[in-house]
């Protein structure tokens, strides 16, 4: 696989190590050796944006010391996100010479696939948003967002794959939103604790739900029901964007298939919860995704 068996240091490896955690698999092995490798440096540059904008770096501080932006784990995460812009326009620039060790692993990957920038300074730009932005008014303002911090990674996989048209990339931006609306809401206490809300308030205010309730060890009445109607906002998301699947064939057809079946997993499990998500991250099982995924294959070929 290009990119991703290259030699990597050990604190960029274990970024790439988080994709077994993700709701949908990110680069699977049915496919294509080299979408395999490509797909894995874009992940691993997507999952290094969220790391800094998390705050969640190796705490050795590697990756400030790469991005030249100070030493340790003590930098700045809008001064690490303008380093890593920096970085970024080294992957572009004719002769750069990237200093991450990820992004330099992503530079053959965007000349290969003809790769522009702008979905990759998006990912930066989401970042910078939840340092300065902590709660979403409604649900456009989180569309929004997700416009930014989710959308342009389901675009860089068609970019990759040199599948991409005005339909499936509005097809693909349904999924990826839905993704992230999914994400958020498994992550309602963490993302809390960092002091993010990325419920509406004016879903919050409608369901009469206090930040204190979301503080709650597990959920009441209020919040299960809050959870249960964005969750049917995603699934909704998920349906109009699960044709992308019937417009592919082959081997992509199974790879989009396997990020609609892992987002209905997801609700799925969030569901069996009793949408009580502040325990913890619901989490479907590999059974679970699996089963969903053969479901979306089939409807595909019923469609087609």
């Amino acid at each position: 696989m290009t990119g991703a068996r290259q030699a990597r240091p050990a604190g960029a490896r274990a970024t790439l190590d988080k994709a077994a955690d993700e709701n949908f698999p990110v680069a699977p092995f049915f496919l294509p050796r080299a979408w395999r490798g490509d797909l894995m440096a874009v992940y691993g540059y997507a999952r290094l944006v969220d790391d800094i904008g998390d705050g969640d770096l190796d705490p050795a501080g590697a990756d400030a010391r790469w991005l030249g932006a100070g030493d340790g784990d003590g930098a700045d995460r809008l001064a690490l996100l303008d380093a890593l812009e920096a970085d970024l326009e080294r992957v572009f620039a004719p002769g750069g010479a990237p200093r991450h060790p990820l992004l330099g692993a992503l530079r053959p990957t965007v000349r290969r696939c003809s790769l522009t920038p702008e979905p990759f300074r998006a990912l930066i730009a989401a970042n910078r948003q939840d340092q300065l932005v902590r709660r979403y008014g409604s649900w456009d303002d989180l569309l929004a967002y997700c416009e930014l911090s989710a959308n342009p990674v389901g675009r860089l996989v068609l970019g990759i794959t040199g599948t991409a048209s005005p339909e499936r990339i509005r097809r693909s931006d349904a999924v990826c939103t839905a993704l992230q609306v999914v994400e958020h809401l498994q992550d309602v206490a963490e993302d809390l604790a960092r002091d993010r809300v990325y419920l509406p308030a004016e879903d919050l205010k409608r369901f009469r739900v206090t930040e204190d309730e979301l503080a709650a060890p597990s959920a009441g009445a209020p919040v299960r029901a809050l959870v249960a109607a964005e969750a049917e906002r995603a699934a909704g998301l998920l349906d109009e964007g699960a044709a992308l699947v019937g417009s592919v064939h082959g081997r992509l057809r199974l790879l989009l298939a396997g990020f609609v079946g892992g987002g209905r997993a997801a609700l799925a499990a969030i569901a069996a919860a009793g949408h009580d998500v502040l325990p913890g991250p619901p989490k479907a099982t590999k059974v679970e995704v699996l089963r969903e995924t053969g479901q979306v294959l089939r409807r595909a070929r019923r469609k087609g």
